[in-house]
């Protein structure tokens, strides 16, 4: 179905649903325009538009929220179509009206309809009075002790932003407040609703897409009840709840047509719904935009949501009067720059490799069983991508389709935990983890699964301690392999003695955190004089491990990619591992054993990196948003005591002991770095 009412289409949005939208454009014969900001100037999605856009500045509201600089883009461009994305300016109305009254094509929802969406208090009358099962809104006056928990929500947005789960009447004041300044940030309208919280819901959805011309189709439906922060981490289609209980689907289906005829839709959008294992669903919101997890509905249904969006854009009807059935499963995972032990806190710098198996399509399909991967930024060696703090902290989704969800969720688990993500901190272990957790194989989910009944088994790593040190000896193997080719006389071993074993010690972080001692690791090689060149370690619960063999010897260079194949033998059972070193210092090394990413540690430390006791630096770069106390201060352990805002999200800085606030080195509103001394708190401990 060929395109020919408008020519040049321009994404206002940035990373992966830039480069989705796109795929499908070139596929179309479609022109592309990017607009970009300061910190996405190098991002792949500005190289792939046939014309990328200027706009200065980093903060959304100078740039990707800029209305006028986004037109002015389009006009400047020869772009006769807008795509809004998701996030931003997707879902606001009268970026829709200004690109129409520009002569533009809007290719998403009428404005009337997202001004009926987007107040969510506004949207639950409606949906009400189109007969859709909704929860009641609540008075902050009204409510008690017995009510809660409740549900503090932004009014105008998504994606957990502006959303508090409070549990005391006490903190209800201070987490609406801070409610209102996450909704103002990040969607320009601080307007919050309080509403009752049901803890283990199921996240259920249906995908709409319906033209001008009266034709309504309910496309399928998705599961994301897999959350953390109400953000979505796991989605899959079809859900395994609607599959289980009969009549649920038709029900759902139903429901959420009379949502779309209830406010004249167009386009694609989403109607969500809380659900309970008995079936009973409740109306949360319509989302009049494409979803990220639209690509687990493309994957088994075959349709181009992107490409549908155009056809009723430029006037045409859905192509049948029913949409086509359901054809096995998929499940996307989405890998964020986060780290899940430590609350979530997002991750800032590079990515040095990102990389994954049996991977068959991007941005489209897929069409036969495989994983597909749509991704943001891009990694490769003498390549890293580098994530900063001013946007969203996805860098990709990982998607699986088999026939069946057992094998899908078997290759999504499989593919992650073999991916090579080096450099940066990420989910992936906590996803692969909640992959293989007997309940989630089981489809026995809920919104509580992270945070209440598997947060331990989310929480633990892929490789455990014993992994960690054959992966150090592995790395430290390499190094000594490539610092003996590069010695004037690489005959000499490193540690070499005229009598005896040659010993030599290798320090590592784990991770790139290296301000911290918590995740540091040790491994001594032992070379003997023996010409076999075994080298040994002292490992815990193992007698030893012993190198068997290692290729290239020179470890990073003659190799393609970089890598060196490391084969050890740890207690008579082999294994066989990949080291990857980058410059700077980073290492990479993935196994059977569990994916591990070292930091080489100085020989010696830098005076000026040692944290003085009672000291709180700050564990990301951000903006500091308020500070809760004053110098003097009586604190408590846990106590909040400011908070920071990090990729569109806020998070808070607590104490970490008993004492008094002695200093604050930052104030509202100043811009940090990660290491930056916030506050130091002095207590009995710290003097002794």
């Amino acid at each position: 179905m060929t395109n020919t009412d408008f020519s040049t289409v321009l994404v206002a949005n940035r990373g992966e649903i830039a480069r989705r939208v796109f795929t499908t454009a070139r596929n179309r014969g479609l022109s592309t325009v990017a607009v970009y900001s300061d910190a996405d100037r190098n991002e792949p999605f500005t190289r792939e538009a046939d014309a990328a856009v200027h706009l200065p500045g980093n903060a959304p509201s100078e740039t990707y929220l800029n209305v006028d600089a986004v037109l002015d883009a389009a006009k400047r461009t020869g772009a006769d179509a807008v795509h809004p994305g998701y996030g931003f300016l997707s879902e606001n109305a009268s970026f829709a009206r200004a690109v129409i009254a520009a002569g533009l094509t809007w290719i998403g929802p009428s404005p009337e309809a997202i001004d009926a969406m987007g107040s969510k208090t506004e949207a639950k009358k409606l949906m009400e009075a189109a007969g859709v099962p909704v929860l009641t809104n609540l008075e902050t006056s009204e409510i008690t002790e017995d009510m809660l928990p409740v549900l503090v929500k932004a009014s105008a947005g998504g994606g957990g932003r502006g959303m508090r789960v409070v549990r005391t009447i006490d903190e209800l004041e201070s987490e609406a407040a801070a409610a209102v300044r996450e909704a103002e940030s990040a969607f320009g309208d601080g307007t919050v609703f309080i509403e009752r919280y049901i803890e283990s819901g199921r996240h259920i959805e249906v995908q709409l897409m319906a033209d001008n011309h009266g034709g309504v189709w309910a496309v399928g439906e998705r599961e994301c009840s897999i959350q953390r922060r109400h953000q979505k981490v796991i989605e899959e289609a079809p859900s395994p709840l609607v599959e289980r209980i009969d009549g649920m689907r038709d029900r759902l289906f139903e429901a959420a047509r009379a949502a779309a005829h209830a406010i004249d839709y167009s386009g694609a959008g989403t109607v969500e719904f809380l659900a309970n294992d008995r079936g009973e669903f409740f109306f949360l919101e319509v989302n009049t935009r494409l979803q990220v997890e639209h690509p687990v509905t493309e994957a088994t249904t075959g349709l181009d949501l992107v490409g549908l969006q155009f056809d009723v854009a430029a006037g045409r009807t859905l192509p049948a009067e029913n949409p086509p059935g359901i054809n096995g499963w998929a499940v996307e995972a989405r890998v964020y720059a986060e780290d899940p032990r430590h609350d979530y806190r997002p991750m800032s710098g590079e990515v040095l490799r990102f990389d994954f198996d049996d991977v068959v399509s991007s941005f489209s399909g897929p069409n036969v069983p495989g994983i597909r991967l749509d991704s943001g930024p891009e990694a490769a060696p003498g390549r890293p991508a580098v994530v900063g703090v001013h946007y969203d902290a996805m860098l990709a989704k990982v998607i699986s389709w088999a026939p069946n969800r057992a094998e899908a969720v078997g290759r999504l688990s499989g593919t992650l935990r073999r991916g090579r993500i080096h450099g940066l901190g990420t989910n992936r272990d906590q996803l692969v983890r909640i992959l293989d957790d007997a309940d989630f194989r089981a489809g026995d989910i809920n919104t509580a699964f992270l945070e209440k009944t598997h947060t331990e088994v989310s929480m633990n790593l892929l490789a455990d301690d014993d992994a960690v040190a054959v992966s150090a000896f592995a790395a430290a193997v390499v190094d000594e392999a490539h610092t003996t080719s590069t010695r004037p006389n690489p005959h000499v071993r490193s540690g070499f003695r005229l009598f005896g074993d040659a010993r030599t010690t290798h320090r590592y972080f784990r991770g790139q955190d290296t301000t911290s001692t918590d995740d540091e690791v040790e491994v001594t090689v032992v070379r003997t004089s023996r010409s076999t060149g075994a080298e040994t370690t002292s490992l815990a619960g193992h007698d030893a491990v012993r190198l068997v063999e290692i290729t290239p010897e020179a470890g990073v260079g003659p190799g393609s990619d970089g890598a060196a194949t490391v084969i050890v033998d740890v207690d008579g059972i082999r294994r066989t591992l990949t080291v990857h070193r980058y410059p700077g210092g980073g290492v990479g090394v993935d196994s059977a054993l569990g994916p591990v990413t070292l930091t080489e540690r100085p020989r010696y430390d830098d005076p000026s990196d040692i944290v003085a006791e009672g000291a709180l630096v700050a564990p990301m770069p951000g903006t500091v948003t308020s500070v809760l106390v004053a110098i003097g201060d009586t604190v408590a352990t846990g106590q909040k005591l400011m908070t920071i805002e990090a990729m569109k999200m806020e998070h808070t800085i607590s104490a970490t002991s008993d004492g008094t606030v002695s200093e604050l080195a930052a104030a509202a509103g100043d811009h940090i770095e990660t290491g930056t001394l916030l506050a130091v708190i002095d207590s009995p401990e710290n003097d002794e």
